[in-house]
């Protein structure tokens, strides 16, 4: 495939945005519009339903079109943010007719034949791709991996026992909908003083989680798998692994809802091959790419959900030695969860293999 026109002049490459209609695509459209322009033609795509509909990106407004197999005609690169089963069914359409395909579902990411791909820390993997399609990892561990990607450069990753505090977007429009109606169903009342009180009052209204999520904490996210885990854990180990390149690596989480609509957080337990200490981890952190070290706890300094919702890094703080462990380091980290735990880590891998289409490094 040549990336020049008639005149010999260069050609930016033809990019689909696949579920463009979507909370993710809303989300793509927006980041589209602010990073570096390496496009050429951005193309929409959505279900027949929405065919038709008008959106900007870029500046402009661009027609939606439905999706097809001829939808793909022409289209270098195509990003889908679309549910794991409409992803299974279309990526490899996408790369039979000549796109590679950024998948941002689940439907792939164990798949040994297809990357899992965060530029700052393993973007070479994109490069190896025998089905043509890239994946994007889960939100949950997008939240912490470029962090723990840094230290384990420099230290050696040898463990990670975490706990992740999930928003409630992450459960879809749904989650938000179920947290804003229980929170004016028990705003300005007494509730949450006595047993059962808050789950009386939202009644049946517990929307996709099994228990009240207003005035509450959830300790179960995702679907229930072997042995008691949940599928929201098992992907913080699986795919932890995999993008570390250290299939071996001991990874243990609890994955909980909590009643935040935007941002996961994490506390970090990482165990590392060598001695560690805090000067050296701020020193990686504060340099590394995607990262933001946000860690001065004396003068009330440490990320949180409600600051660090709609940015793009992954915001660290609360770096301290383990007190046991001298090999151990603790630290609290937040993401937006639509943003670099979706969108964005979608649009790096769309650029990563633009730049390699194009021969622009």
């Amino acid at each position: 495939m040549t990336y020049a026109d008639s005149a010999g002049a260069a050609r930016k490459p033809t990019l689909a945005v696949v579920g463009a209609t979507g909370a993710v695509g809303t989300v793509m459209l927006g980041i589209l519009s602010e990073r570096k322009d390496v496009w050429g033609e951005i193309r929409l795509i959505a279900s027949p339903r929405s065919a038709g509909k008008k959106l900007t990106v870029r500046g402009e407004q661009v027609e939606v079109v439905a999706l097809s197999e001829e939808a793909f005609e022409g289209v270098d690169v195509a990003m889908f943010d679309v549910p794991d089963e409409v992803s299974a069914q279309w990526a490899p359409v996408a790369a039979a007719k000549g796109a590679v395909a950024v998948d941002n579902s689940g439907a792939f990411r164990m798949d040994p034949e297809v990357p899992l791909v965060v530029p700052e820390v393993n973007a070479h993997a994109a490069r190896v791709r025998p089905r043509g399609i890239i994946s994007n990892p889960n939100c949950t561990t997008l939240s912490m991996i470029v962090a723990m990607g840094a230290l384990h450069a420099e230290f050696g990753l040898s463990e990670l026992i975490v706990s992740s505090y999930q928003a409630v977007s992450g459960s879809g429009k749904e989650g938000v909908d179920t947290l804003r109606e229980q929170i004016a169903a028990v705003a300005g009342t007494e509730l949450g003083t006595h047993p059962g009180d808050v789950r009386r009052a939202v009644g049946g209204g517990l929307g996709p989680y099994p228990a009240p999520i207003a005035y509450n904490v959830v300790p179960f996210a995702g679907s229930l798998k072997d042995d008691g885990w949940t599928s929201e854990e098992l992907k913080v180990r699986n795919e932890s692994r995999k993008i570390l390149g250290l299939p071996g690596l001991r990874v243990t989480a609890t994955c909980v809802r909590v009643p935040v609509i935007t941002t996961h957080s994490l506390t970090v337990h990482a165990r590392f091959e060598n001695e560690v200490t805090v000067a050296k981890a701020h020193e990686i952190l504060s340099t590394a790419p995607g990262v933001v070290l946000c860690d001065n706890p004396a003068e009330g300094e440490f990320p949180t959900p409600a600051d660090v919702v709609g940015t793009d890094p992954t915001w660290v703080g609360r770096v301290r030695r383990s007190m046991d462990d001298p090999n151990a380091l603790e630290l609290f980290v937040c993401g937006d969860n639509l943003r670099k735990g979706a969108a964005l880590n979608t649009a790096q891998i769309a650029e990563v293999v633009a730049a390699e289409l194009t021969g622009v490094s």
